[in-house]
């Protein structure tokens, strides 16, 4: 696949964009909106499919960095929002660096405008399929260093790709090259056997083209032989959940009870041995 130029295609809807105006961002044109309301109009709660994603996202980096994670690629990045990846990274190391790599000419144009000055990170244009591309840019070469611990995260990207894509092919090319103890980041939208799953797939697949929900067991395949950390695969909103007060109501159980839409959402964490 060859580079796109950045020029930003404002008579396409763009995933990154769509994503941008659910997450209540500024980055976006008519043609992204009107994908958009559909879920937020016809589907009341979807939207928060997306922010359950953030969240766990916003999470998961900050674990990483915790486990000593110094470096991450960031594989369909999407378009710049509150905490992005090198910013929670940096809340628990100042030298964390970040390759960004996006398919889409907005992400990647407005990412590189707003890192401008920041050496510690760069953005790259591909698509997460073209692994050998990504992985020999002189600007990811220059920034990661791929004899330590990488974290490599595929945060709601893979369930852009259709079965025919092979979405796991790029999870495996980057395990059989990162170092050992580097750490693997995956979310996913997850079947939920019903009529939302049905709905959301369908206005999805006839509006983009694209977006597959899968089984538990689909998207844990997806991690190849990577050992998945605790607490697994799980609801996005319930992976490590931020145990301040009051974050959701509980089911009686001591676990919050999750909406229906949340529960089309999951993530999880995996090391390399």
């Amino acid at each position: 696949m060859t580079d796109r130029t950045t020029e930003d295609d404002q008579s396409k809807p763009s995933i990154a964009r769509i994503y941008d105006y659910l997450l209540g961002g500024k980055d976006n044109y008519p043609v992204d909106r009107q994908i958009a309301d559909i879920f937020i109009k016809d589907l009341p709660g979807s939207p928060s499919i997306a922010r359950a994603n953030r969240q766990a996202l916003i999470r998961a980096v900050g674990a990483m960095a915790d486990e000593g994670i110094a470096q991450f690629v960031d594989l369909g990045s999407g378009l710049p929002t509150a905490d992005n990846v090198h910013q929670v990274a940096r809340r628990h190391n100042p030298e964390a660096r970040v390759a960004y790599v996006d398919h889409d000419p907005s992400a990647v144009a407005r990412s590189r405008a707003l890192l401008a000055d920041d050496e510690r990170t760069t953005v790259v244009q591909a698509d997460l399929r073209d692994t050998e591309k990504i992985h020999d840019h002189p600007d990811v070469q220059g920034l990661i260093d791929f004899t330590e611990p990488v974290g490599v995260i595929f945060s709601g990207v893979l369930h852009h790709l259709n079965d025919d894509e092979r979405p796991a092919d790029p999870v495996r090319w980057w395990a059989d090259r990162v170092s050992p103890g580097s750490l693997f980041y995956i979310s996913h939208f997850r079947s939920g056997d019903n009529g939302e799953t049905r709905v959301v797939e369908e206005k999805l697949q006839s509006s983009l083209g694209r977006g597959r929900w899968r089984t538990d067991e689909e998207i844990i395949g997806l991690f190849g032989d990577l050992e998945l950390l605790e607490p697994g695969l799980v609801n996005c909103s319930l992976w490590r959940p931020d145990p301040t007060p009051g974050a959701g109501a509980d089911n009686g159980t001591g676990a919050r009870e999750l909406t229906v839409w949340e529960q089309l959402i999951s993530c999880a964490l995996a090391r390399k041995p």
